[in-house]
C-alpha cells in the first residue's frame, strides 16, 4: 500500500510543478518521475530491512542477501533509467520484467506470512494477494503507459 501511496502523491506533485514549470501538464514525464520516485522508496527496504526481504525468498535460492541488495540497486538504476530520454523505453520494459520476475517472491511471501519489516512470519498472508498481484499489474500497466508506449 505504501509504494502506491507514494507513487501516485509523487504523481500529483510531480504533475502539479510540471504545469507550473512549463505551463501545460505533462502526465507522463510527472509518471516516470512518479514510478522513479517510488522505485528509490522501495529501494530504501532493501538495505534497510534486508534480513526481512530475505526471507521472502524460497528456501532453495542461494544468496538472499545479495539478491536483497542487487534488486535494490536495480530499483536505483531503474528510477534512473525511466529520467534519461535515451535510456526511458528499454528500462521501462526491462522494469516491467523486473516487475514480473519479482512476483513470486510477494506470492511466496504472502503464503508465508512474511512481515518483512519486522523480519517476522506474522505478516498478512494470503489474502495480501487479492491487492498486491493487482498492485503489480498496475505497476505494470503504469511502467508501459509512461515509459514504454510513446
Amino acid at each position: 500500500m505504501k509504494p502506491l501511496l507514494v507513487l501516485l502523491g509523487a504523481f500529483a506533485i510531480s504533475l502539479s510543478i510540471t504545469k507550473i514549470a512549463r505551463g501545460v501538464y505533462n502526465v507522463p514525464l510527472a509518471g516516470r518521475i512518479a514510478m522513479s520516485v517510488m522505485l528509490v522508496f522501495t529501494a530504501v527496504a532493501h538495505f534497510a530491512f534486508t534480513e526481512g526481504m530475505a526471507m521472502m525468498l524460497q528456501a532453495a535460492i542461494p544468496a538472499k542477501t545479495t539478491i536483497v541488495y542487487l534488486t535494490g540497486v536495480i530499483e536505483i538504476l531503474a528510477a534512473v533509467g525511466l529520467l534519461i530520454p535515451a535510456t526511458r523505453t528499454l528500462t521501462g520494459l526491462l522494469l516491467i520484467l523486473f516487475f514480473i520476475l519479482v512476483l513470486p517472491a510477494n506470492v511466496y511471501a504472502a503464503i508465508q506470512h512474511v512481515d518483512y519489516q519486522e523480519g517476522t512470519y506474522d505478516g498478512n498472508g494470503p489474502h495480501y494477494l487479492w491487492f498486491r498481484v493487482p498492485l503489480q499489474i498496475f505497476f505494470i500497466g503504469w511502467t508501459y503507459w509512461v515509459a514504454v508506449k510513446r
